[in-house]
């Protein structure tokens, strides 16, 4: 990284950080740190559910469907995403939660601008494994 470029893999970064790859929260000086915008890498199984609504958001988001179907939840309807490409931006003031479909999804997540906030407790070891195993079934060939 030495020369202003870092190669990664999004599963195996995301494990570290509960899926975000880039941020205010990566180290300060490192290429990945960011006061402008967020990219996580999120990996769900199937049926999982945010564990609690985020509320009082200050920042807009986009997220992107990678693969399998996910429902973002807003209060006053849900975005169903269903195909790989599918997706859906908020922004300020918007409380949302989510659930993923029936198989494993991925989705991408950037958020700006990159803030201290809210956060949900750390990754749990299902977690920890489900990015592990995209990792392997993401190697390059």
């Amino acid at each position: 990284m030495s020369d202003g470029v870092y190669v990664g893999r999004a599963g195996a970064d995301g494990a570290r950080n509960q899926g975000w790859l880039l941020g205010h929260f990566m180290p300060p000086g490192q290429l990945l740190h960011s006061e402008t915008v967020e990219v996580k890498w999120g990996v769900h199984a199937p049926g999982e559910r945010r564990a609690a609504w985020a509320t009082r958001e200050t920042r807009t988001a986009l997220l992107v469907l990678i693969q399998g179907s996910f429902n973002i939840e807003l209060r006053d309807r849900t975005v169903v995403l269903r195909e790989p490409g599918d997706y859906v931006v908020w922004g300020p003031g918007h409380d949302h939660s989510w659930q993923a479909g029936d198989r494993e999804t991925v989705v991408l997540t950037v958020r700006w601008p990159s803030l201290p906030g809210w956060r949900l407790p750390p990754a749990s070891p299902r977690e920890t494994a489900l990015y592990s195993q995209l990792q392997e079934t993401d190697a390059p060939r």
